[in-house]
């Protein structure tokens, strides 16, 4: 089982960042949140923390984990834990992926996820759509 941490990651207009996996990578072209494997002796918030920096050359800012999602692909298995962030500062830079959204709530469910990601995403959707 490999444990990797995913970034919700919430701009100041309340949109959400999407990114594209790129053709060379494992589920190419799928949209997921960032993040990354975790490291050894690394917590999950110190790896997303790195993840996304080495990734898009951001900060960010941890607000709220949400629950992991475990998910077999057919030849591995992830868990995928999740946390709400905030974009801070550092200009955007995509080093591995294809291309990048923010996208407002209404826009998300248009892209094709990582199955993965979205059981994430449809827990964050209740959650925001709870408080509104």
């Amino acid at each position: 089982m490999i444990q990797v941490t995913c970034a919700l990651i919430v701009d100041d207009q309340n949109r959400l960042f999407a990114a594209q996996r790129s053709e060379s990578m494992n589920l190419p072209l799928k949209w997921e949140f960032p993040g990354g494997k975790i490291e050894p002796d690394e917590t999950t918030q110190e790896c997303l923390i790195r993840e996304i920096f080495e990734e898009l050359n951001i900060t960010i800012k941890i607000v709220k984990d949400l629950p992991t999602n475990i998910h077999n692909y057919p030849t591995f298995a992830i868990a995928l834990i999740p946390f709400v962030c905030n974009y801070v500062s550092g200009e955007l830079i995509l080093k591995e992926h294809a291309q990048f959204k923010w996208l407002h709530k209404n826009e998300l469910l248009d892209l094709d996820w990582a199955e993965a990601d979205i059981p994430i995403l449809h827990h964050y959707l209740n959650l925001i759509n709870a408080k509104s």
